[in-house]
């Protein structure tokens, strides 16, 4: 990790690790900054060895490769990101399920304007790796799992095909999130402009 990357906030919330200093613990939080910020090929097994302050032979009784480093952080990710933070978030800022579905864009809406936006790591990853590597190949059960939250609360909504509309829903998100990447600020707000007219097109199938 380089003195710029050890200077920038933690994407990691302080909450995920709260009370947890075992030697797995910062090898852990070591990988989701450098993995998020730099994706999976460019951060070595030394690197994240040295930044961690454990030594090799502890690394490897935790993690017995690389891969299974990356799996644990993909894992971790899907808590912090999907789970406590857009689904979360989205859930306490509607009192409807139509209300939580369009709220998803409110959330990604500040989170693009985040300094630290790092944009979808199971995008970056399957991006990277490749649908047939492992780790790609988990990233899309990860993006299938953000689906399935998705459904649930179309079917909340009592919109007709769910799963359909869930698939059309997450291109929006996916696309959203792309869009900001490339610097379009207002990315979200398009987004939840056309999600709009997707629930409708789902209440009148």
């Amino acid at each position: 990790m380089t003195p710029d990357e050890a200077a920038r906030p933690t994407l990691l919330p302080a909450t995920a690790m709260a009370g947890r200093d075992d030697p797995v613990d910062r090898i852990l939080a070591t990988a989701y900054e450098l993995f998020s910020r730099r994706g999976i090929r460019d951060v070595g097994v030394n690197e994240l060895i040295n930044s961690a302050g454990v030594s090799k032979a502890t690394f490897y009784r935790h993690f017995p490769s690389k891969n299974a480093l990356v799996l644990a952080f993909l894992e971790l990710r899907e808590q912090v990101w999907t789970v406590d933070k857009i689904v979360s978030d989205a859930i306490s800022r509607g009192n409807t399920a139509e209300e939580r579905l369009l709220a998803v864009f409110d959330v990604f809406g500040d989170w693009f304007q985040r300094t630290d936006f790092e944009a979808c790591t199971f995008i970056n990853v399957l991006l990277e790796m490749g649908p047939g590597h492992p780790l790609g190949q988990a990233s899309i059960g990860y993006l299938s799992r953000i689906r399935g939250h998705i459904q649930a609360l179309a079917e909340e909504a009592g919109l007709n095909r769910p799963e359909e509309f869930a698939r059309s829903w997450h291109i929006l998100m996916k696309g959203s999130i792309i869009s900001a990447t490339e610097g379009d600020i207002l990315a979200s707000k398009r987004a939840q402009q056309m999600a709009r007219w997707l629930i409708e097109h789902h209440r009148s199938l």
